[in-house]
């Protein structure tokens, strides 16, 4: 890569509820598309830096994070984000950011095909960080 070209590091938490589903949030710029907490990494922030002051900015709420389970590629945004399983108390109320509409609960056949595959490898998890390129 060349000095002046722009990639984009990303964190975002898998947090589930009792009966397994995801928790989305819908964002209130460009596509208003849903997506797994978490966002940028900002200058000299490690990946769990950035994992933790998102959710906290997203969520109103501190997480526990339980392990890195994926890094993904993905190429229309020149970005990797990295993946992580992380639990929230299950009684928290969960106040979103300004930068989101709302949250929802999703089952996983319910995903975006991309996103279904990095929870999916998420949930799976078994000691080995997945490694994929999209």
């Amino acid at each position: 890569m060349a000095y002046q070209d722009f990639y984009r590091l990303s964190s975002h938490a898998v947090i589930t509820n009792a009966n397994q589903q995801i928790l989305l949030l819908k964002a209130g710029y460009a596509d208003q598309a849903w997506g797994l907490p978490g966002g940028g990494l900002d200058v000299g922030e490690t990946i769990h830096q950035a994992l933790y002051r998102e959710c906290k900015e997203e969520l109103g709420l501190d997480v526990q994070i339980e392990y890195l389970s994926g890094v993904y590629f993905h190429a229309v945004v020149m970005s990797h984000a990295f993946i992580f399983r992380c639990h929230i108390q299950h009684d928290a109320t969960i106040q979103v950011s300004h930068e989101h509409s709302e949250y929802r609960w999703f089952d996983l056949k319910d995903l975006s095909p991309i996103q279904k595959i990095r929870v999916q490898d998420c949930l799976d998890y078994s000691g080995e960080v997945r490694s994929r390129a999209f």
